[in-house]
């Protein structure tokens, strides 16, 4: 018998990644597997483009609104996730979408589980270096952290300043986190990888479309449900598109169409960072271009 498949599906929000994905496990059998970091909360599901319970029906989906809104979900416990996932689907194909690029890169290459680090102490750090010039800084991080510091060639401030904080929050070196590096998850499949990058018009119009009809297709209530929790603002799924802007709309501090084209904004600014980073990180997957609106038929690819 061959090795297990995978097949690997990236690209920027409302590119049709949802809708490719049900069409392909519809047709070969599949598990259609999460790798988006917002969809993995429950309660938005509107807002956060998730696959609707129609589509839902139509093929096994895992890991999407798994997560209460309440906590924080890390890229390795997603991994975690991802091991059981693999161990509970048999032999079938799995096909993970999404646009967070570090689970993919995680999925592929492993990951070091770093601990989400407070605000406050990066701050801090920041503050502490300011007057400081370069070989300063470097004494400081060889204090702390001396084989990050020998990894520097300049003492860059952002990587000085997350060393720092991490040995300073944690209690331990930043390499330490990466030598404890996990591994892969996808050893033992045949993988096929693939970028959906649709024509900068066709893409600017689908998220367009896309949110003018979450303003009226749940995406209201969702956000009412997810302020009546009283969340602390700081938690990764109050900084879901569309949560800020609808809020606004319901205090009045902004009208509906205010709230559409700025959340419409927000969405093409992520969209291009998301374009950006597999361009760079993952410029050796085959591209699929998109020149027109694939799979009209089905509501999934938003």
């Amino acid at each position: 018998m061959g090795r297990r498949r995978a097949i690997l599906i990236a690209g920027p929000t409302a590119s049709g990644k949802s809708a490719l994905a049900l069409a392909m496990a519809q047709a070969q059998g599949g598990v259609i597997v999460n790798a988006d970091s917002m969809q993995v909360y429950d309660i938005l599901r509107v807002v956060t483009a998730r696959p609707g319970v129609e589509e839902e029906a139509l093929a096994p989906h895992r890991l999407y609104g798994i997560v209460p809104a309440t906590t924080r979900f890390s890229t390795g416990q997603w991994l975690t996730a991802v091991r059981e996932v693999i161990g509970n689907t048999g032999e079938m194909p799995l096909i993970f979408i999404g646009g967070t690029g570090l689970y993919f890169d995680a999925l592929l290459n492993g990951f070091a589980d770093i601990p989400d680090l407070p605000a406050d102490i990066a701050v801090q750090v920041q503050q502490e270096i300011q007057a400081l010039d370069g070989a300063q800084r470097l004494t400081l991080l060889q204090a702390e952290d001396p084989e990050a510091a020998a990894l520097l060639k300049v003492a860059d401030p952002q990587r000085l300043i997350r060393a720092l904080a991490v040995k300073r929050a944690t209690g331990r070196t930043l390499s330490s986190f990466q030598d404890d590096k996990q591994p892969g998850a996808l050893d033992d499949f045949d993988i096929e990888r693939m970028v959906l990058d649709p024509e900068r018009e066709l893409l600017r119009d689908r998220i367009g479309r896309r949110f003018a009809a979450m303003f009226t297709g749940g995406a209201i209530e969702e956000v009412q449900a997810l302020r009546a929790l009283d969340l602390d603002p700081g938690l990764p799924i109050t900084k879901a598109i569309g949560v800020r802007e609808i809020g606004d709309w319901l205090d009045g501090v902004r009208g509906q169409d205010d709230a559409i084209t700025l959340a419409t904004i927000a969405t093409h600014q992520y969209a291009k960072r998301q374009r950006t980073w597999f361009r760079n990180r993952f410029g050796d997957w085959p591209r699929r271009v998109l020149k027109a609106e694939p799979f009209a038929h089905s509501k999934a690819g938003y």
